[in-house]
């Protein structure tokens, strides 16, 4: 079964990216903050990554260059889920180690297929 680590800090956006996802039977694992991504990246191993850039703490680019910088972790795919939407984001995560980027609010007709475009 597919696993997916979906990073972020807002309930109602959590709830809806956890329902569309495991709707499309794949099996999510939750984090709600950068640190208790890396703490869940230390015990287990995740298909794809789902990580908000806008997190409490240490931000998503801190957890993304975490991740690239751990032999253990980089190979781990990663796609920036963000309300970032200004013009050259996209391509500034891409080059910090990203796969992709999808932005918010979520297209719900979309997003599944999406996120199956990202996975191996």
């Amino acid at each position: 079964m597919t696993s997916i680590l979906v990073v972020e800090d807002n309930p109602m956006n959590m709830e809806l990216v956890v329902y569309l996802l495991k709707a499309n039977g794949i099996e999510v694992t939750q984090a709600f903050d950068g640190l208790e991504a890396l703490e869940m990246l230390s015990k287990s191993t995740f298909d794809l990554i789902l990580l908000d850039i806008q997190l409490p703490g240490m931000d998503g680019m801190e957890v993304l260059k975490s991740i690239k910088e751990n032999p253990a972790l980089q190979h781990m795919s990663v796609v920036a889920l963000t309300a970032h939407a200004m013009q050259g984001d996209e391509q500034k995560f891409i080059d910090a180690g990203c796969i992709g980027y999808i932005s918010k609010p979520i297209d719900v007709s979309n997003f599944p297929g999406t996120v199956q475009s990202y996975l191996k």
